[in-house]
């Protein structure tokens, strides 16, 4: 597999991954299933080196026993750090999550440049110059705003109905057309030798690390591919959320045998909502969005913007909603009945 270095899911769509992991590897033969239950809320993991995005949610998900899972852009086994994985209600919240930025650390090799542009692939070109910290940082601001970005052959865009990446490894010509990618920074902060160059870049949805590498190692002459990579930040999630396998493994275990609480790893479903308006309203209103009806307000209890919004009432998210003209209209309604991250409160367990 190569490195797919945004947001763009590679095993499998957002709304696939939510419904996705359904294996529990691992369990023992003849080992009885566990009941799944309702789990509410984020787990931000720290995924190691060698782990498909997939298989980590199927493994949070045992954990967790949880009934729903998925995961907010994909990390391939080549790269590490923060992958976002939504339990239950919190699916609904992933799009506001991969919409979000996110920031790599990732390091180039220079004179080669690979048919996948990271080290799983196959090399095509090599090159015997190297560029000076000076030519690297002289370059950066070329790749910086938005720019055209041709994005790699081995990668989830579609053509056809096809990923690219598939039609890639049956041996057929992948042309994918530019398109237009932000990148909000790019740093050079180290070159440790000659053959390599150690970079940080801030960048939106659908960018490619991958093919920014392969694009500055041809106009330094250099050629290049990724060797490493590590995401972050995506959206309102970074290193400080962030948990190991090893330690949620652990934490898990303990919960289990009445060492702790399980909700105290999980984020609200909320968190994924920080960059948009919160309105409150009275239980009544909050019951009629439940039920999907719009609720008008009126007088200074009216809202004077328009767009979406999360609604909460007494403290407790009840919708994703839409605000027009003092009108409420819900678009995903929650239901929070069960395990639910936040601040370690434990419900209807």
């Amino acid at each position: 597999m190569t490195m797919t270095d945004d947001s763009q899911p590679k095993d499998a769509e957002p709304g696939a991954a939510a419904n996705a992991a359904h294996a529990q590897p691992g369990r023992p033969a003849g080992q009885r299933r566990r009941e799944k239950r309702d789990v509410h809320g984020w787990l931000i993991l720290d995924k190691p080196v060698g782990m498909t995005s997939t298989h980590a949610v199927s493994v949070v998900r045992r954990l967790f026993t949880a009934r729903r899972a998925g995961h907010a852009g994909t990390l391939d086994p080549l790269a590490s750090g923060c992958l976002p994985i939504a339990l239950g209600e919190a699916t609904k919240t992933v799009p506001f999550v991969m919409d979000g930025r996110k920031t790599y650390r990732f390091t180039i090799r220079w004179g080669e440049e690979r048919d996948t542009d990271d080290a799983e692939g196959r090399v095509v070109a090599s090159a015997t110059a190297r560029p000076t910290p000076d030519d690297i940082r002289a370059l950066l601001p070329r790749f910086t705003g938005t720019i055209e970005q041709v994005p790699p052959r081995f990668s989830a865009i579609k053509i056809d109905g096809e990923r690219a990446y598939d039609l890639a490894r049956e041996g057929e010509v992948v042309e994918l057309a530019p398109r237009p990618v932000e990148i909000h920074h790019l740093a050079l902060i180290e070159t440790p030798d000659p053959d390599h160059a150690v970079l940080a870049a801030q960048c939106g949805k659908g960018t490619y690390v991958r093919a920014l590498a392969r694009d500055m190692g041809r106009l330094l002459g250099a050629l290049g591919h990724v060797v490493a990579l590590r995401r972050t930040i995506v959206g309102p999630f970074g290193e400080p959320h962030m948990i190991s396998l090893e330690a949620l493994d652990t934490l898990c275990h303990r919960a289990a045998s009445g060492e702790g609480n399980l909700a105290e790893l999980l984020l609200p479903v909320e968190t994924a909502l920080d960059d948009i308006p919160a309105l409150a309203v009275s239980r009544a209103d909050a019951a009629r969005l439940q039920r999907g009806q719009a609720v008008l307000l009126r007088g200074r209890d009216a809202p004077v913007f328009r767009g979406p919004v999360s609604v909460t009432a007494s403290g407790r998210l009840i919708a994703l909603a839409e605000v027009d003209h003092g009108e409420i209209v819900p678009k995903r309604v929650f239901n929070l009945a069960g395990l639910v991250g936040s601040a370690g409160r434990q419900e209807g367990q």
